[in-house]
């Protein structure tokens, strides 16, 4: 039940964090609320804890690169828009606040997530 519940969780998570990226861009005809700001971090980070606790200590790793890559993924993509808005390459559609805000958790929290899923640490 912890893994479907952490399945679940970090799924959420990162759906609000492209809602967060794609509504400034004008790629969905959306607001996303106050809801969603709080959401994609924290249920993102759940939903990996809840994982990896259910998880055997050998796929931690993996979990940690994939759930990582993902965030990084976001982070540039938030990154390029940012680019593309400043540029005046295309309109902003939204708050840039958005792109902002997963640039910054999406490298930080999916930084120490790559970091994590090195297997050469002294306890794995």
């Amino acid at each position: 039940m912890l893994t479907i519940g952490g399945a679940v969780l970090l799924v959420l998570g990162l759906v609000s964090g492209v809602f967060l990226v794609a509504c400034p861009l004008g790629l969905l005809q959306a607001e996303p609320g106050i809801a969603t700001w709080v959401l994609f971090p924290a249920f993102t980070i759940v939903g990996y804890l809840f994982l990896a606790l259910a998880a055997r200590s050998g796929s931690i790793p993996t979990l940690s690169r994939v759930a990582g890559g993902v965030l990084i993924t976001l982070a540039l993509a938030a990154a390029v828009g940012i680019f593309l808005v400043g540029n005046a390459m295309i309109p902003a559609s939204g708050n840039m606040m958005e792109l902002w805000y997963v640039l910054g958790i999406g490298i930080v929290v999916g930084a120490i997530g790559l970091s994590m899923g090195k297997t050469d640490l002294p306890y794995t």
